[in-house]
């Protein structure tokens, strides 16, 4: 299953949309498709070139409210209101432009507002999210290159465009980023930057242990809720390093992502981040038993006597264990533990033997709950003595709610 970490959970929050005039702006639908789906409001502002590869209805028919075209009477779905271009100053968090062009870039890195996107961007004082898409020549232009950096020590959010093949036909620097990485940018923006400063360090997936040349012990983790909790420090102000088994696993790119194996190559990982790390949150479903390998070569059925296989396994380290040995004062580390029985005694005998401040258990093997599922059911129990009892939840909420619980457990 492949694993995207998406946040329902910015009620309350809105975003101010422009689009500008180009081919990419076909891709601001599923955009506004995802901050709606954020639990974001959305307003829309389309200047006129954009609406020559959509129109403002569509926006509308989408959810947005409203979706503004030209400054004045008369001018393609010019809002009612005469003081629209300072609407976004007054009631949205966030103004993310996407997709921006060159033209767009200069206006606002030199206070020109001679259109509605323009005046509102100009007007607005929160913060601004620019994703670029042009040509690369346009791009990498001496007049382009300077208004970036400008708009850049202006503290404006500035993604990078991608790389890659062009409507034109060219290659280049120039494609307008993911809308999963521009909403995930735009609500990190007007997130709780409650982690800001900390480093957090996050374990996730499963291990997989080899006991031939092809085949290997492990467990069916899909790493979302690890998945959940990187994106979810990140979102909160963390610098975020996340050891991953061998998961599908799509982060957004602010997080720092080393791929491992085998729970050996986890431990060494851990070993080397958890030093300088403020948080240690290890959801990873660690093999703790590896098989010791019968060879590097597939193991053939003939090579079996009497038709059985015998297997013998040796301990892994335990990754948890040693780093509660070694925690600092002031370091937070937080556990997971999957069990099949006895949730609350076998969470409180985790807690104190392995050193930890918070410990996260659940039942695995049920339904809406541990391992290939969206949702968990969680008891959290943590070094000052709480117990609670959580229901089933989507693990993105259940993550959330998990970093609530470290910003309580720190005051």
């Amino acid at each position: 299953m492949s694993v995207q970490p998406f946040f329902s959970n910015f009620s309350g929050k809105r975003v101010q949309l422009g689009v500008c005039g180009s081919v990419a702006a076909c891709k601001s639908p599923e955009l506004l498709r995802l901050f709606l789906s954020a639990g974001c409001s959305v307003g829309v502002t389309l200047t006129s070139a954009a609406q020559q590869f959509v129109r403002p209805l569509l926006f509308e028919a989408l959810g947005a409210a409203p979706a503004y075209g030209g400054m004045w009477p008369g001018e393609s779905a010019a809002p009612a209101d005469v003081f629209g271009h300072l609407e976004p100053a007054q009631n949205a968090d966030v103004f993310c432009i996407a997709p921006a062009t060159a033209n767009t870039i200069g206006k606002l890195a030199n206070g020109i507002a001679d259109d509605m996107l323009s005046a509102q961007a100009l007007a607005f004082k929160g913060p601004l999210v620019l994703a670029p898409a042009m040509n690369p020549r346009l791009w990498e232009a001496e007049a382009t290159r300077e208004n970036w950096e400008k708009l850049k020590r202006r503290g404006c959010v500035c993604l990078e465009p991608g790389l890659g093949s062009m409507a034109c036909g060219e290659e280049g620097q120039g494609r307008l980023p993911a809308p999963y990485e521009i909403c995930m940018r735009t609500l990190r923006a007007v997130a709780p930057q409650d982690l800001a400063g900390k480093s957090v360090l996050v374990t996730l997936g499963p291990t997989r242990e080899m006991w031939d040349g092809v085949r290997f012990w492990s467990n069916p983790s899909s790493g979302m809720m690890g998945a959940c909790l990187a994106a979810a420090a990140w979102l909160r102000g963390a610098e975020v390093t996340a050891v991953a088994g061998p998961c599908d696993v799509h982060l957004p790119e602010g997080v720092r992502v080393l791929q491992v194996r085998s729970a050996r190559e986890m431990f060494d990982a851990a070993m080397v981040l958890w030093p300088s790390a403020d948080i240690g949150c290890l959801t990873a479903a660690v093999a703790d038993f590896r098989p010791i390998p019968v060879g590097r070569e597939k193991y053939k059925k003939d090579q079996a006597a009497d038709g059985r296989l015998s297997v013998e396994f040796e301990i892994n380290a335990d990754i948890l264990r040693t780093m509660g040995e070694n925690k600092r004062k002031g370091q937070v580390l937080i556990g997971f533990a999957a069990e099949t029985s006895n949730l609350l005694e076998n969470a409180k005998r985790k807690l104190a033997g392995k050193n930890c401040d918070m410990l996260a258990a659940n039942i695995v093997g049920v339904p809406e709950s541990g391992f290939d599922s969206e949702t968990n059911r969680i008891l959290l129990l943590d070094r000052t003595g709480r117990e609670e009892s959580w229901p089933v939840l989507p693990k993105s909420e259940a993550a959330w709610r998990i970093w609530d619980h470290v910003s309580l457990l720190s005051t």
